[in-house]
């Protein structure tokens, strides 16, 4: 592992170089952690003019879920809690010679940019711009075994309360189970607040779970995820509570089914972005729908659980292989409720057997 990180550093620092960069400086937590291997609360991350520096507010506090630093890199704690890493990287930087020090500019708060100039009025600051997030879209075989066992452990807690009694229960007290099944199996925690909708709440995207009860008859969505090692997966689901699906639950299942699985099996390198969203939009709008429908059909996933790619009308680029990504279509009709289902794939080649799908929880629809 720490070959890899030195190799990911490696890949930025001659990036910035031919764009005239002695130095880089990475503040955003997912990218620190992504290039030093651990992204303490607040650390910032130097890479260059000598070597690299991973500056932190205080000592490291092992804390699983921050990760651990990578062996060949250098830590520096800060000897007061009141200090900034970010500041103090480039006071460093400048102290090492670097005449310009790169900068995630849409990471940085103004008052951050003034304190840089400040303490190094001298260092020309250059916009890094979303760098380190394009080398993140495409993930190596040790990060793609982190998202395996995320969905792993998620499709594990997901699995467990379907076999427990729904009816009665509150969504928020289902939501926070969920979390702790999560955990109770190895997560370092959820990868994003779990959403649990029932009746009216069901389908709605982000849904903030409530003390509204599960009553027989319900759709029931719930989507949840796992943190494993900073990794973030996702998965949503559809059931009935209770009894046998009504004649317009079996349809509009049915319907948003077949628009996920049309998304699915679009995933392969080269595809254009926008034709994922596409191709499972125009399964719903033709069904009349399109008012019901959310701004896109998937994103990215990884160290952040909605990054690069968007698969969305909008979107720009084509898809490349080994990048994880969501399919989550849903359709959420007001005061009656609707259906979600989302997986976690790997884009694959036809060759290599496709897109790789890391939650296999059923997708039929089940009574619960």
């Amino acid at each position: 592992m720490s070959e890899l990180y030195s190799a990911r550093r490696t890949r930025l620092r001659d990036r910035c170089a031919a764009a005239g960069s002695a130095a880089a400086l990475i503040s955003r937590p997912a990218n620190v952690r992504y290039l030093a291997g651990c992204a303490p609360p607040g650390a910032a991350l130097l890479l260059g003019p000598a070597d690299d520096l991973l500056l932190t507010e205080g000592p490291l506090s092992g804390d699983p879920s921050e990760g651990r630093p990578a062996e060949e890199l250098r830590v520096s704690e800060l000897p007061t809690r009141d200090g900034d890493p970010v500041v103090a990287a480039a006071d460093q930087a400048a102290r090492a010679g670097a005449g310009t020090l790169a900068v995630e500019e849409h990471h940085l708060t103004v008052a951050r940019h003034r304190a840089l100039a400040q303490v190094a009025p001298r260092l020309r600051l250059a916009d890094l711009a979303r760098a380190v997030e394009a080398q993140r879209v495409v993930k190596d075989d040790e990060e793609i075994s982190c998202l395996r066992i995320a969905a792993e452990i998620t499709d594990q807690a997901l699995g467990e309360l379907l076999e427990s009694i729904l009816v009665g229960r509150t969504e928020r007290h289902l939501a926070l189970e969920l979390e702790r099944r999560l955990v109770d199996h190895g997560a370092d925690g959820p990868a994003f607040a779990t959403s649990v909708g029932a009746g009216p709440h069901s389908g709605r995207p982000g849904h903030l779970p409530t003390d509204r009860r599960v009553e027989e008859g319900d759709f029931l969505t719930v989507n949840l995820g796992a943190n494993y090692r900073g990794y973030r997966c996702e998965i949503g689901r559809t059931f009935v509570i209770g009894t046998t699906p009504a004649d317009w639950q079996i349809e509009l299942y049915d319907l948003v089914f077949a628009a996920q699985r049309a998304g699915r099996e679009t995933l392969a390198p080269g595809v254009e972005c926008r034709e994922v969203d596409r191709a499972a939009r125009q399964v719903l709008v033709g069904a009349g729908h399109g008012e019901h429908l959310g701004p896109g059909t998937g994103h990215g996933v990884g160290l952040e659980i909605d990054e690069d790619p968007r698969l969305s009308p909008a979107a720009m680029g084509k898809l490349d292989a080994c990048v994880p990504v969501t399919v989550d279509p849903g359709v959420h009709i007001p005061g009656r409720g609707g259906v979600r289902i989302d997986d976690t794939l790997v884009v694959r080649p036809e060759a290599d057997g496709g897109p790789e799908l890391l939650t296999i929880t059923t997708k039929e629809l089940l009574a619960l």
